[in-house]
């Protein structure tokens, strides 16, 4: 287990099996694997998602994109199986070996770069482009327009948030490489380049989210003006409650940040106030983004007025237009997601409270945040789907002010 002495300080157990650059590989590999599922069930169900992100690709029938991201991902978990068997074979889970082959996990992350990069069509060459291109827009906050694919970039800019954390432990794994101090598969250190840098790129996603939602806001505010209609407060108005979503990050990450790095002679707040304003941020937090989920990104009624909610129409807290055919699989959903909305409540029990600060806890904690984000989206293309064929909106089918409503007809 994490935390044995006869490997401590050095490195813990966990990691003399999937040291930190293994880790990192590990969710990148799965989250491939997991936008592949989506595509697929997706696909079954009759959504069209390329066509919800406007990305067209004449060259390949849509059923074949699902096959093509099998294919791409199977192809980034051959050498990753091969690299953790000759790593596990050379190391015999010794600290000193461990430490000193960084270069096996290191040329996987290399290869796995080189694997996005090369412009091979064998590779969907056209989607990796689609996608590096939608990137390359998205990391500065950009958001393109509706017909343009903002879709697609609301949901990169979303899954980035779900691998906040992998980034950051990215960033520590190169720090850590280039340090004279540490090989990238020693013990990590999470204060590698000093004490805030790290939670600074933990909250760049976010800061991404953030400014794309104050794109929408002005864009609202303009097309208002353009419409003749001025003054109107209420425009425009759920980007800007959207955009108070990803600001509660902040508070968040830095009161952590703060926690690790606590020093009574420098705070005139003590550490049990410390961790309390940490637990109201976190919890609202929380809350607010699991809201959110159910209430605009999904377009449930859980949290409608009650007559919405009640309405015989649809099964209760749900919504009159589904493609998946059990109501179970909504409300699992919405329970799976608040429980990984409050993964933080572990802090709260005297028995688990550590469990986040161990190396296998973090590993645990990021895989599950990134199967929340799988999970998500199933229901947030799905709900854009509805929305885009049953009632188009006449000026935001993506983050519409007003519920759609459906005629009978």
């Amino acid at each position: 287990m994490d935390g044995d002495p006869a490997v401590e300080p050095e490195l813990d157990s966990f990691s003399l099996i999937l040291p930190l650059p293994y880790r990192i590989a590990l969710i990148i590999v799965f989250g491939a694997w997991a936008w592949a599922v989506n595509l697929h069930i997706l696909y079954l169900l009759n959504i069209d998602v390329f066509g919800l992100i406007k990305y067209s690709n004449r060259s390949y029938p849509a059923e074949s994109s699902h096959h093509r991201t099998y294919r791409l991902a199977t192809l980034i978990t051959g050498p990753l199986i091969l690299s953790l068997l000759l790593f596990w074979i050379v190391t015999h889970g010794k600290a000193s070996l461990v430490i000193a082959w960084e270069l096996l996990p290191q040329s996987y992350l290399f290869l796995l770069a080189v694997f996005f990069l090369l412009p091979l069509q064998r590779l969907s060459k056209i989607g990796r482009y689609r996608f590096l291109t939608t990137l390359r827009r998205v990391s500065i906050g950009g958001i393109a327009e509706a017909q343009d694919g903002k879709f697609g970039d609301i949901l990169l800019a979303d899954v980035l948030t779900s691998y906040a954390k992998v980034l950051g432990d990215l960033f520590v794994s190169a720090c850590m490489l280039v340090s004279s101090k540490y090989t990238s598969t020693s013990k990590p250190d999470r204060a590698c380049g000093g004490q805030f840098l790290v939670p600074f790129i933990i909250s760049i996603p976010s800061m991404i989210r953030l400014r794309q939602c104050l794109i929408e806001y002005r864009r609202a505010r303009t097309n208002e003006k353009r419409a003749g209609s001025f003054g109107l407060p209420w425009v425009g108005g759920q980007h800007l409650a959207n955009a108070l979503k990803y600001s509660s990050a902040f508070p968040v990450i830095i009161l952590s940040a703060l926690q690790r790095g606590y020093d009574p002679k420098k705070f005139a707040m003590t550490e049990t106030g410390l961790f309390r304003l940490w637990l109201f941020f976190v919890f609202f937090n929380s809350f607010y983004s699991f809201y959110w989920d159910v209430a605009k990104d999904w377009d449930l009624t859980l949290f409608a007025s009650s007559e919405e909610r009640n309405n015989p129409e649809h099964p209760w807290g749900l919504r009159r237009h589904a493609h998946f055919h059990s109501d179970r699989i909504y409300y699992g959903a919405i329970i799976i997601d608040l429980l990984l909305r409050c993964t933080w409540s572990l802090k709260l029990s005297p028995h688990l409270d550590h469990f986040n600060d161990l190396e296998g806890g973090i590993f645990v904690m990021e895989l599950l945040e990134v199967m929340r984000r799988w999970m998500w989206i199933f229901f947030r293309v799905e709900t854009e789907w509805v929305r885009h064929n049953r009632a188009l909106a006449p000026d935001d089918i993506l983050l519409a002010d007003y519920r759609i409503k459906v005629d009978d007809d």
